[in-house]
């Protein structure tokens, strides 16, 4: 089978290489990120960490979009939030109507935007219980031993055709452990929720998620925030995979069992000073609910605080320092 990663960011790294190295699968690589296409071509591929030990490096394919004329049975898509949009346009010209997408993005928002060049025949959504640092450009670290994590995957029909086991059998060679599910949008939201919990709390207060869960208040915090996301899907008329209480189960061993010492991906994000997906995470769950009569007020209140939190760190202190002397000195 042949693949192409569209955002060669951490998550599509882990998934490419893996599928190469392990599936014997073709992987075309496309980032809209310049350094990174650069420094990859420059050094010969892409240095590759497990638990920041044994770095090497791993030629791999990589391409603008613009440069790229390949044709893959199917795209994997791992974009952030933000910049998905961008690239599936500047993607457009080398899709092709019997090609797949398969996705286990963060956030939700994304399905739509895939939906504009993707029939849903031909659209698998998942979610990734994996961790992966992107240490710079070229550099990529895979937290957890080999094999370790999961990943849910549903077609967006929720009707598997031809090529499902055929993908299936790729990502199980490639030791990425995928679960097939009849209920898509169930899917999704279950990893929406765990996101809304680790990755914003964790953002919030700079710590690691085995640090998270060893707080006294962690399970308190957690299940409130799991009851509002369950209220809001239940009034939209969406069920989820597991219930309240396994979703609590899943926090707290991947927090202190399979990832203890990883920053989530959304602190990543914010320590770099790059927009976070929280409108995508939180912000949805609170939109969700709101559209169907239901206010999840703390999703909505711990979205605020995140981008006051991304606006502090940009806030200009001695320019606002200068403007209140000048104006009292008036």
């Amino acid at each position: 089978m042949h693949y192409t990663v569209l955002g060669a960011g951490a998550m599509g790294l882990r998934y490419g290489v893996l599928l190469q190295e392990h599936a014997g699968a073709t992987v075309d690589f496309v980032d809209t990120w310049q350094p990174q296409v650069d420094t990859c071509r420059a050094q010969g591929g892409v240095y590759v960490s497990r638990d920041g030990q044994n770095k090497h490096l791993v030629p791999i394919n990589i391409f603008t979009p613009e440069e790229y004329t390949g044709t893959p049975d199917a795209y994997i898509i791992f974009c952030k939030q933000m910049g998905l949009a961008e690239m599936l346009e500047r993607s457009a010209h080398f899709f092709k109507p019997n090609q797949y997408a398969i996705t286990c993005m963060n956030g939700m928002g994304h399905i739509e935007k895939i939906n504009q060049y993707f029939p849903a025949e031909h659209v698998l959504g998942g979610t990734a219980l994996v961790a992966t640092v992107l240490n710079g450009a070229g550099d990529v670290d895979f937290i957890g031993q080999p094999g370790a994590g999961t990943m849910n995957i549903c077609p967006e029909t929720e009707k598997p055709d031809a090529m499902t086991p055929k993908f299936l059998a790729d990502l199980t060679a490639a030791h990425l452990n995928p679960n097939l599910t009849d209920n898509f949008l169930g899917t999704l939201m279950a990893k929406v929720t765990f996101n809304s919990v680790v990755n914003t709390l964790c953002t919030m207060y700079q710590i690691r998620m085995g640090e998270f869960i060893a707080a006294p208040t962690a399970e308190k915090l957690s299940k409130q925030l799991i009851e509002e996301a369950y209220s809001a899907c239940e009034a939209a008329g969406i069920q989820l995979l597991n219930s309240r209480e396994e979703e609590w189960e899943s926090i707290v061993h991947v927090s202190a069992v399979a990832n203890p010492l990883h920053f989530p991906s959304m602190y990543q994000d914010f320590s770099k000073n790059r927009p976070t997906e929280v409108d995508y995470i939180n912000g949805f769950i609170y939109d969700l609910g709101h559209k169907h009569g239901y206010e999840a007020k703390t999703h909505d209140f711990l979205r605020n605080l995140v981008h006051l939190a991304e606006f502090s760190k940009t806030f200009d202190v001695a320019a606002f320092t200068d403007e209140v002397h000048a104006r009292a000195a008036k």
